[in-house]
This record gives C-alpha cells, sequence and structure tokens, in this order.
C-alpha cells in the first residue's frame, strides 16, 4: 500500500525549498522503497535548486544516504528488508557493453526506480535528484541502488560515501592510482578535495599538497591528512607545488575545482609524465584551452572521475570496513547534524564556506 510521508521539495528554479506530504509506492518489479535513517546535503542538491541540472521541477532533493530497506518488490535477491544500506546512483545493468568487458563502473545504462513518488496534494510526479530523492523519511529506488553494508556503522557517516567522499576517494584510488610513495596535490579542498585528500592517505601517498583560497578550508584538509598546504590566493599553486616536489611537480594532481583556470593550474602542476584527475564539476558554458605542444610535451594521463570510478558493491563495504577498523575517519567530514527542516539554512551555510557536511537527520 502506498505511504504518505515528509519530503524536501524545490519547487521552483531558485524558490526555498519547503517540507511537502509525498506518497511513495509500493516497490514493484526490481525496486525498494528505503527507510531514510541520515542524507548528506551535497553541492549536488544546490544545483538541483538553482536549476543546473535541468528544469524538470519539482526536485525531491537529497542522494547522499544510508538507511534501512523496508520493502522489496519482485525479483529482487540482493537486498532484502532489514537490511541497512547506502545508496548509489548508478544502478549497473550487467549487459551494456562496459559492463560485458568487465568495467561495470562504466556503465553506459545505469537506472533508477520506473515508477514515481508524487506530490499528496496534487498528484504531481517528483523528480528525485540523481534518482534517488532522499530528503525524506522513506524513497522507492531500484534495487541496485541499495548496497548492503555493516550495520554497525553510523548512518549520518555510512551515507557520505553515496557521493561526495566516495567521489573523491575514487578520485584518488581508482582513477589517479595513486600509489606507496606518491606525491599528489588536491585543488579544491571542499568535500570532494577532502575525500581525495583521505583517498591518497589510505593508498600510501608520501606527500599531499593541499591548494584552496580559504585558510579555514586548508586547516580541515591538514587534519584530513595533508602534509602540506597552498593558500593559491596568496601564491602562485604551480610554483609552490613544483617547489614541495623538487622542482619536479606532482606524480597526480586532482582538480575538485572544475574550473578552467584550476584545471590549467593542475595540468602545470604535475611531474612529466603525471596524471591529472578532474573531478570538479564543470558548467556546460566553460571551455579549455591549451597549448597541443603543451599536451603532447608532456606525456602521462588526463582523465575525468565520474563519481570516482566507483563500484559501489565493491567499494562501499570496504571503506565501511575501512572505517570502522579506525583507519577511515569519516567522521572527520560531518559538521553538523540538522532536520529535514534545516535544508535551507544548510544551504546557505554551504554557500558561505562554513560547513564540510551538514547531515541530515531521521
Amino acid at each position: 500500500m502506498a505511504q504518505e510521508v515528509r519530503g524536501v521539495i524545490a519547487p521552483g528554479k531558485n524558490e526555498p525549498v519547503r517540507i511537502e506530504t509525498i506518497v511513495v509506492p509500493d516497490p514493484g518489479p526490481g525496486e525498494a522503497v528505503v527507510q531514510v535513517q541520515a542524507c548528506g546535503v551535497c553541492h549536488t542538491d544546490l544545483h538541483y535548486k538553482q536549476g543546473g541540472i535541468n528544469d524538470d521541477f519539482p526536485f525531491l532533493l537529497g542522494h547522499e544516504a544510508a538507511g534501512v530497506v523496508e520493502s522489496v518488490g519482485a525479483g529482487v535477491t540482493d537486498v532484502a528488508p532489514g537490511d541497512f544500506v547506502i545508496l548509489n546512483w548508478r544502478a549497473v545493468c550487467g549487459n551494456c557493453r562496459a559492463c560485458r568487458r568487465g568495467r561495470p563502473w562504466y556503465c553506459f545504462a545505469t537506472h533508477n526506480a520506473t515508477q514515481k513518488m508524487t506530490l499528496a496534494s496534487t498528484g504531481q510526479e517528483l523528480s528525485p535528484a540523481l534518482g534517488i530523492g532522499a530528503f525524506a523519511d522513506k524513497t522507492l529506488v531500484a534495487a541496485g541502488q541499495c548496497t548492503k553494508v555493516d550495520p554497525a556503522a553510523a548512518p549520518a557517516v555510512a551515507g557520505l560515501l553515496g557521493c561526495g567522499v566516495m567521489a573523491g576517494i575514487g578520485a584518488a584510488i581508482n582513477t589517479g592510482n595513486v600509489g606507496r610513495g606518491d606525491s599528489v596535490a588536491v585543488i579544491g579542498c571542499g568535500g570532494v578535495g577532502d575525500a581525495a585528500i583521505a583517498g591518497s592517505r589510505l593508498a600510501g601517498a608520501e606527500k599531499i599538497i593541499a591548494v584552496d583560497i580559504d585558510d579555514r578550508k586548508l586547516t580541515t584538509a591538514k587534519n584530513i591528512g595533508a602534509t602540506h598546504t597552498v593558500n593559491s590566493k596568496d601564491t602562485d599553486p604551480v610554483e609552490a607545488i613544483r617547489e614541495l616536489t623538487g622542482g619536479f611537480g606532482a606524480d597526480v594532481v586532482i582538480e575538485a575545482v572544475g574550473r578552467p583556470e584550476t584545471y590549467k593550474q593542475a595540468f602545470y602542476a604535475r611531474d612529466l609524465a603525471g596524471t591529472v584527475v578532474l573531478v570538479g564539476v564543470p558548467t556546460p558554458e566553460m571551455k579549455l584551452e591549451l597549448p597541443l605542444l603543451d599536451v603532447f610535451g608532456r606525456g602521462g594521463a588526463l582523465k575525468s572521475s565520474w563519481y570516482g570510478d566507483c563500484l559501489p558493491d565493491r567499494d562501499f563495504p570496504m571503506l565501511i570496513n575501512l572505517y570502522l577498523q579506525g583507519r577511515l575517519d569519516l567522521e572527520a567530514f560531518v559538521t553538523e547534524t540538522i532536520g529535514l527542516d534545516e535544508v535551507e539554512k544548510a544551504f546557505e551555510r554551504m554557500h558561505g564556506g562554513d560547513v564540510l557536511r551538514s547531515v541530515v537527520t531521521l
């Protein structure tokens, strides 16, 4: 039987979010209803609210979530009611050319729930953020979006692996192939950049250089694992990174801003044959211009990292285990816990750079 629950809705472009009663249908074939326990306030949710993703309003916001499976539809075998899960926004198909080649993290046919959640007042269909919509007491997702993990993990930290923290850790480990003894520079020390620092530390990097224009963020980056910091408002970051790496540049430079200016910094701050990883999300109008001879002459690799090239069923349980072993400090990413009615204020604090992550707990 369909259920009515609370959910945070973005009704229109740049309009304040509000709590509405939403209708969550019973799960159909291949679907699951999840009781949400915690959901991080990610910058992507703000992009949805601002109309920066698309104009399919109203949006049911929230996607960086953990909770408990309440019910499943026909044919679901990987998760069952009572399972503690992290939600992901890339349920792989298993049949596309990437999946068949053994590279499911590149799946070209990821999917979400078929049914739609709706507004109780009007019956209008909602567009769930990244196919999840977890600023709600319960949400409907494709069962493949549920990744079972150890229930000993606190929901407020586990859910962060569903997006930003996974994107950053994966950019370092999966995409950048950071290894023992490497030098790494991370440009942009928000949630994703700090996660890339944590991932580089996990991988055994010898030198981890955090670059940002905000000293508060650089202090947090140092606490998470950066060995050196550079305030690029006052210092040329390319020269600073080279100086810290014997004049050569870093083995891996991770760009977590998503702007042409910072990408160029990353390009020139890497060692010859080094790797640049773009994990910051650019906007559609941005253009990049580089001398082609420099691209040719420096060799190495220029990569983009989408969702940290992760495979949720492989990576989420592994990272939760590292957290439970005390080797990955996920608590460091949680600045505050809030209620559903505080999401609009959380966006304001995010915009001001006052938080690393606000987490809604239910």
